[in-house]
């Protein structure tokens, strides 16, 4: 039992946390594309973030493993976007550094999909049975450069007015 629940409970939460997280940043990245800072989807894509990179490392495991390695990454990152997003109001670079950031914590809510993708989905398992194959990696990749991409589109668009609400 985890957290005073069954293991496929606190499973299911996890990953409910991790697919409202995927969705809200979706529209919160979308939004930054039209300067539009989207407050209740940004609070959400956050705080479900956060949630989902905490609730990851309630997972029993007797050694350290590349999820914990970024779900610290994922945290540091959310951290740092969301003191320039309510702390530092997007002020001069702050307004980079936060788009760099929540794109960043969405890719790597995207990353671990596609890792758990490959482990649990058996049409994908077997193309990739040990993530080491080209498939996984070229799927990684495909990811990774979307993201860079939207990321630079992110950051050039994203130039919300001083006087717009947080």
């Amino acid at each position: 039992m985890i957290l005073g629940m069954s293991t496929s409970t606190f499973t299911a939460v996890h990953v409910v946390l991790s697919l409202i997280g995927i969705f809200s940043g979706i529209i919160v990245l979308f939004g930054m594309f039209s300067a539009n800072r989207l407050a209740d989807w940004t609070a959400l894509f956050l705080v479900s973030t956060v949630l989902t990179s905490v609730t990851g490392f309630f997972f029993h495991s007797a050694h350290i493993r590349p999820s914990h390695v970024v779900g610290v990454i994922s945290l540091v990152v959310l951290a740092v976007a969301i003191l320039a997003r309510y702390v530092y109001r997007l002020a001069g670079p702050w307004r980079w550094i936060y788009v760099g950031g929540a794109v960043l914590a969405l890719y790597l809510n995207v990353f671990v999909g596609v890792v758990q993708a490959f482990q649990k989905l058996p049409f994908l398992s077997r193309l990739a049975p040990t993530q080491s194959e080209p498939p996984f990696f070229v799927a990684q990749v495909i990811v990774m450069a979307i993201f860079v991409l939207l990321g630079i589109r992110a950051v050039m668009r994203f130039r919300p007015a001083t006087a717009t609400p947080m």
